[in-house]
């Protein structure tokens, strides 16, 4: 049999680390070195080092966020892949591949999702996906609280804004990129609330073989997966975003929730299109509100490089004209030529 490679996406903060984990103790192989544990994620977050780092490799100069707005986003994600980029992959991921199930876990991936069935394909595995759904208001506020409670009220307004569009934006790109895969919906609830009947569907719809079976009592999951993980169980009445934006995150939710059970259903994939448009409509108005608020950023941003470059040009020539006065002071001197030339 070909060896399985299941690639585990989810916007950040939407329990992707808790299912990579539970998918670890069921035997799942996770490449090593991993990405250590640390105060964010305690528990740890099950990734393989050499993928984030390939994937900020890929990404980040682009850029393209680990949650991004963008309705283009996987556009320019995508054509960031070059025949060199899939060589490095290739190259790696060629040395994985001696496991039946290798699990691949950054919310980033679905973004280049189409380079890593490729690359997948040519090694002779067969790719799979499943994607942890959280509600967005607690995706929201579990990022707020893991990196913004330094920032300020407005700044952590405006992020909760840009989060929730996110939210959105992402669901549609993974949809679309996971689309024609075997692939599996998971509720971060109900992971929590009860593992094994959540992974023994996720795992049916995947053709993954579990290993101990989830139906072995105790079982190393029971350890890990804890209902009180979910600290951010709040209301769209505790997220300041607009209405419109609030209602087409809540309706993409809904419809998110019924590949929960059927992951190819056609009425949901078509309704999800609908709203992808609405989106995008709703992204290019909000952008054309902003134009002058991010044009003024630009030219404020380029006004402070200018000032910089200023700033070292005129440390520069204080420097150039100190040493001018050295030489014009040593060459005054009767030893002055000696002495410069020993400096």
């Amino acid at each position: 049999m070909n060896p399985r490679l299941v690639l585990v996406t989810g916007s950040g903060r939407s329990g992707t680390s808790s299912v990579a984990g539970t998918l670890k103790r069921l035997g799942l192989h996770v490449p090593q070195p991993e990405v250590p544990a640390d105060d964010k994620n305690p528990r740890g977050y099950y990734e393989p080092m050499w993928v984030t780092e390939f994937h900020k490799r890929v990404l980040n100069p682009v850029p393209v966020r680990t949650i991004d707005t963008r309705p283009d986003a996987a556009a320019v994600a995508d054509a960031a892949i070059t025949p060199a980029v899939e060589a490095e992959l290739r190259d790696w991921l060629s040395g994985e591949l001696d496991q039946p199930q290798v699990l691949i876990k950054d919310p980033r991936a679905f973004w280049i999702l189409p380079a890593w069935t490729r690359v997948a394909a040519e090694l002779g595995a067969d790719v799979c996906t499943l994607t942890m759904l959280r509600h967005p208001t607690e995706v929201v506020r579990s990022r707020d609280s893991a990196y913004l409670t330094e920032q300020t009220p407005t700044f952590r307004r405006q992020r909760e804004t840009a989060n929730v569009a996110a939210w959105v934006n992402a669901a549609f790109a993974t949809e679309a990129a996971t689309r024609g895969l075997p692939r599996a919906f998971v509720r971060y609830d109900d992971l929590l609330a009860d593992w094994r009947s959540a992974m023994s569907r996720a795992g049916e719809q995947l053709g993954l073989t579990f290993s101990p079976d989830p139906s072995v009592t105790p079982h190393p999951v029971d350890d890990f997966v804890d209902a009180k993980l979910n600290r951010s169980a709040i209301t769209w009445d505790d997220i300041a975003v607009p209405a419109v934006l609030r209602d087409l995150a809540e309706r993409t939710w809904q419809v998110m929730n019924v590949l929960v059970y059927s992951p190819s259903d056609a009425g949901a994939i078509d309704e999800l299109a609908g709203l992808q448009e609405e989106y995008g409509e709703l992204f290019d108005f909000s952008e054309a509100i902003a134009m002058d608020a991010t044009t003024a950023r630009v030219a404020a941003g380029r006004r402070d490089v200018r000032r910089k470059k200023d700033a070292q040009l005129d440390e520069l020539r204080a420097e150039l004209d100190t040493a001018r006065a050295e030489v014009a002071e040593l060459r005054a001197r009767p030893s002055g030529l000696a002495a410069l030339f020993r400096r």
